[in-house]
């Protein structure tokens, strides 16, 4: 049963990283790999607030997005100037840049050691140190996600965002900051794939810079374009299939080393049959 519930929580976190991702990509159209450079920023604010400072999960899933989206405000203001791949390129660039100073900043980081010992979430004497109770956290905190993104999907700011994707030109000339909607939707989605940090850094109780490369950014685009790019229900839905299905290479009997690397290649043939069959995605309404 507990293995059942450590599933759970892993599709928990990642469907709030592909809801986070969603929002940017599907809504707004910018191609960015920096999910996972806002992912470990999570990660490592929960883990240093915890360790260094006592702070319990509830005031780090306030500090960590604050502090995620600050980042990624001012990281948005630099690359405001880029579009489309070059604007991809420049985010995978700042990918590079946190993982150096993770890597280097060995008395804040714990650099290629990482930070080990982060304790079990805990609120009023309470401690979430069970699978059950974990449970229960992570899907609260994706049932949050799921209902920002939904109104935020359904609200007119929403809408522009879907008018920028579609033609970003075209709605200039009708006198909107396309940029300015640009940089708050990549905001807006750095501090809630933080919230998905703060939750797996208290699930694992340690991290290293390893665990926040460019393969995290790399699934979670996989995980939007199987379940549907700009469609929140696509998101979870990948989310849950590439969590799964990988374990269930487990059972088969592959030994470890092997089975990792068929978990990669599941994720680059099923992004190219889609590209060739299915680029919309199950569930997408709009093509990449």
């Amino acid at each position: 049963m507990e293995y059942i519930f450590h599933i759970l929580i892993l599709v928990s976190i990642y469907g709030i990283l592909a809801l986070a991702q969603n929002l940017v990509m599907g809504g707004a159209g910018l191609l960015t790999i920096a999910g996972a450079a806002f992912y470990g920023i999570g990660a490592y604010a929960a883990a240093i607030l915890a360790t260094k400072f006592g702070f319990n999960i509830f005031t780090t899933l306030i500090i960590a997005p604050l502090v995620a989206g600050l980042i990624a405000l001012m990281v948005g203001s630099t690359f405001a100037r880029f579009r489309d791949d070059y604007f991809m390129l420049a985010t995978l660039g700042f990918l590079m840049i946190f993982n150096t100073v993770v890597r280097n900043w060995e008395s804040f980081t714990g650099g290629s050691y990482g930070i080990a010992g982060i304790p079990k979430p805990h609120v009023f004497g309470f401690v979430f140190d069970t699978p059950l109770s974990f449970v229960f956290l992570a899907v609260v905190v994706l049932l949050i996600v799921t209902a920002i993104t939904y109104f935020i999907s359904r609200s007119s700011f929403g809408r522009v965002l879907n008018a920028i994707r579609e033609d970003e030109d075209a709605l200039a000339i009708f006198g909107y900051k396309t940029s300015t909607y640009k940089l708050m939707a990549f905001s807006i989605g750095a501090a809630l794939t933080a919230w998905g940090g703060v939750l797996f850094a208290s699930y694992l109780t340690f991290i290293d810079s390893r665990l926040f490369t460019v393969n995290e950014s790399i699934l979670l685009w996989a995980m939007i374009i199987l379940g549907g790019i700009a469609r929140n229900r696509g998101a979870l839905l990948g989310a849950f299939l590439l969590i799964t299905v990988p374990e269930a290479l487990r059972f088969i009997g592959f030994p470890v080393d092997f089975a990792a690397l068929l978990r990669q290649c599941i994720y680059g043939l099923l992004l190219v049959f889609l590209m060739l069959y299915r680029p919309k995605g199950i569930l997408g309404k709009y093509k990449l």
